[in-house]
């Protein structure tokens, strides 16, 4: 016989966690023996959608949301196992169901975008943070390798001076050290 399908319509499920869903799924089943199911039922599709739904809500109803959301194929099987044990008496044969939507209520969808953005944010502070350390461990090494050659420190000191310099619209005045000819002169030197 031929593969038959029922839809098993929206309905409100409450989680384990006590969190609202909508949820709906089809369900796919086949008739083996037509007259157990005439003789055992008397509306087969009937009683296949009311076991299915009343499945779905109780494996819905032990499970945690994010587990209803992340194992869908699972509660599926789950709900498959409960109606195939209870058809199969009357010559029904589940041969799938599947879960198509499930609807959280909008004040959770802003909660988990909440949870997604802060989780973002978290990542964000840690690139810098690991960035900002390496930034100054190289500092660190920079000053302990001008640290071992004052002439380096002065050089720099000049090679700032210049950078400074170098736009006319500043005008600055800076306090030299009165070594500082003698440093160029050695500079120059070199």
């Amino acid at each position: 016989m031929r593969i038959k399908t029922a839809d098993i319509p929206r309905q409100e499920v409450m989680t384990k966690d006590n969190i609202s869903i909508l949820a709906n799924a089809v369900v796919y089943f086949k008739v083996e023996k037509p007259d157990t199911a005439i003789v055992k039922i008397e509306d087969f599709e009937y009683a296949v959608r009311q076991y299915t739904q009343t499945a779905l809500r109780d494996v819905v109803g032990n499970s945690e949301l994010d587990f209803v959301l992340t194992e869908r194929e699972k509660i599926a099987d789950d709900i498959k196992k409960i109606v195939d044990s209870e058809t199969s008496a009357w010559g029904v044969d589940i041969e799938s169901i599947k879960i198509q939507e499930i609807e959280l209520p909008a004040e959770m969808k802003r909660a988990i975008a909440k949870q997604a953005e802060a989780e973002r944010e978290k990542r964000a502070v840690i690139i810098t943070s690991e960035g900002e350390l390496k930034a100054s461990e190289n500092l660190r090494k920079a000053a302990e390798n001008l640290a071992k050659s004052p002439i380096a420190v002065q050089l720099r000191t000049l090679q700032t001076i210049r950078d400074i310099a170098s736009d006319p619209s500043e005008k600055i005045v800076l306090y030299l050290p009165s070594d500082i000819a003698g440093i160029v002169k050695k500079l120059g030197k070199e």
